[in-house]
């Protein structure tokens, strides 16, 4: 795609996967207006890697470009660059695209599209299932809600993105599926930790145990991607802990909202809300082999002995 039919993009959230995600448009042919973030070293560093503008306000980053992707952390966090008056992306949004990347509650979506849609622009959630690596290759795996029509007007660029997309509904419904994502690979991930803690309590091999997961029931994603890290205790961040936690929570408030009880989710947030308590929130989720290995184990590992 050529830059000079490109729309003009600007970024509001360039840490680890806003910044490749502005690193991979670059490559795709888009030009990049501005770029955002509350955090000064992360807005200077991407302004540095991509060449982009460094926007002093969010209302700076709407004036400059056509697109805007919102890459930011939780529902605080997007209240924060959409609020109602004062610096805000709002301001002269009129015939813009909005794209919110986070992973939020589902209604704080529907009702930053309510603010946007009050305002004269377009708006979309592109909800993500991948992560650091996939957001600088363009392989992203998008779940995707909103207007048939402003999908349509994004779909472009979101293929510049991803692998594959998944148009899932109305607003708020890419965050419903996203929660359910998040929630069953965070019960998955707790529940192979266990599984290698208490392999190497009794003294098992864990590279022979995982071989074994991986060829019965016991195989997942989760195995493949995290199983070789907790044995090794490598929890370089990819996915935090404090947000596999915050994530946990909007599953179980949405299954609290539809009148059910998930003892296994629930179980599971408490488990990451361990870990944060422990100050371990900003391991990688895997880390929960840690206060399973340590904490969990019913008998001592033999290494420790």
């Amino acid at each position: 795609m050529s830059s000079d039919i490109s729309p003009v993009v600007g970024i509001v959230g360039v840490g680890r996967m806003g910044g490749n995600m502005a690193l991979r448009l670059l490559d795709a042919g888009y030009r990049l207006g501005a770029v955002y973030d509350v955090r000064a070293e992360s807005a200077e560093a991407a302004a540095v890697a991509t060449g982009a503008p460094r926007a002093a306000t969010l209302a700076a980053v709407t004036t400059a470009c056509d697109v805007i992707l919102t890459v930011v952390s939780d529902d605080a966090a997007m209240e924060a660059i959409y609020p109602e008056s004062g610096d805000s992306l709002l301001e002269g949004a009129r015939g813009k695209l909005f794209v919110n990347c986070a992973t939020i509650t589902p209604s704080v979506h529907v009702e930053i599209e309510r603010r946007l849609a009050a305002r004269g622009a377009a708006s979309l959630e592109a909800c993500m299932a991948s992560s650091i690596t996939q957001a600088r290759e363009g392989t992203l795996y998008l779940m995707v809600a909103g207007s048939p029509e402003a999908f349509a007007r994004a779909r472009p660029l979101l293929e510049s993105l991803s692998a594959s997309l998944r148009y899932v509904g109305a607003a708020g419904t890419a965050a419903q599926v996203k929660a359910l994502v998040n929630m069953v690979m965070n019960i998955n991930t707790a529940g192979l930790a266990e599984g290698l803690g208490l392999g190497e309590a009794l003294g098992l091999d864990l590279t022979m145990l995982r071989e074994v997961f991986a060829q019965t029931g016991a195989a997942s994603r989760v195995l493949e991607t995290d199983g070789a890290d907790m044995q090794q205790r490598e929890h370089d961040v990819f996915f935090s802990a404090a947000h596999a936690a915050k994530d946990s929570h909007i599953a179980t408030a949405l299954a609290a909202g539809a009148g059910l009880e998930l003892p296994l989710a629930e179980a599971t947030a408490a488990q990451y809300d361990r870990m944060v308590a422990h100050g371990l929130g900003e391991l990688d989720k895997s880390g929960i082999a840690e206060l399973t290995f340590v904490s969990r184990s019913p008998i001592a590992s033999p290494a420790r002995r």
